[in-house]
């Protein structure tokens, strides 16, 4: 999957119902935010040691427009959980109304790490920077989810509260699972691993040893498998490693201090 020459995202590669657009943006191509957070920081504007709020918001405010969103995106305040929230058609706001003032498009951030929306034009937003960006969408276009999980989401049910916070069916729903933390990168402690194992059979493959006390875990394959219990069996992408990559993605596991990425889904 690549990112074209003029634009600076990557498109989602799933078999997307008509009309459910879906992406996730590079950290290059675009946006005005100095090193570490070069260049298109989309990323939690209030963070104590984070970029300039005021170019993170000039960022927002480009990404509307390059992309010709259809409406402000809903931005969350992201914190590890398993909260969804549901926008109606009258949460959505015209992009175009507010210019370079994209935060006045999303005045309030809600607390949650997911959200699903049934209206079109509403555009939901995940930021990133290992963490797995997951997108959800009914296979008749008519509903669509997106889903933050890190590893403490991902083992507490971020993604079964997701699917369950769906009107559609899981047997009708399809997803994409973006830019992540890959297998080959990704090393964590017992704590860590303990987790997962307790969730149930299975989880133990995803697991690869490294020096004592750790191993390298596989987080799309377990997303696949939790996703696989509640119903979702058309699962797409995973293949993508943010720690891998500096040239095109931020990496909160590589740099530490560093901006984040967004993905972005709607339809209609």
């Amino acid at each position: 999957m690549t990112a074209s020459a003029s634009t600076p995202w990557i498109a989602a590669d799933w078999p997307a119902p008509p009309g459910v657009r879906a992406f996730t943006t590079l950290r290059h191509g675009a946006g005005h935010s100095a090193s570490p957070f070069d260049s298109f920081n989309l990323g939690n504007r209030y963070a104590a040691d984070g970029d300039d709020p005021a170019v993170v918001e000039r960022n927002r405010a480009e990404l509307i427009e390059c992309a010709a969103l259809p409406s402000a995106p809903r931005w969350l305040k992201q914190v590890h959980g398993i909260d969804v929230v549901r926008f109606e058609a009258n949460d959505a706001v015209d992009a175009h109304a507010f210019d370079t003032n994209a935060a006045a498009a999303a005045a309030v951030e809600l607390v949650a790490d997911a959200a699903v929306t049934s209206a079109p034009g509403v555009v939901l937003a995940i930021l990133t920077a290992d963490c797995l960006p997951v997108v959800f969408a009914a296979d008749d276009g008519r509903e669509i989810a997106a889903a933050h999980a890190g590893w403490p989401g991902l083992s507490a049910g971020m993604l079964e509260a997701t699917v369950a916070a769906m009107r559609t069916p899981p047997e009708r729903v399809l997803a994409w699972i973006g830019p992540c933390a890959g297998p080959a990168r990704y090393e964590i402690g017992a704590e860590v691993r303990e987790r997962f194992l307790a969730w149930g059979e299975g989880a133990e493959a995803a697991f690869v040893a490294t020096r004592p006390g750790h191993w390298l875990v596989d987080l799309p394959a377990i997303a696949r498998m939790r996703l696989a219990r509640v119903g979702v069996h058309r699962v797409y992408g995973g293949d993508i490693c943010t720690i891998s990559d500096p040239a095109r993605y931020f990496s909160h596991r590589r740099d530490a201090r560093t901006g984040r990425i967004a993905t972005l889904a709607w339809f209609g």
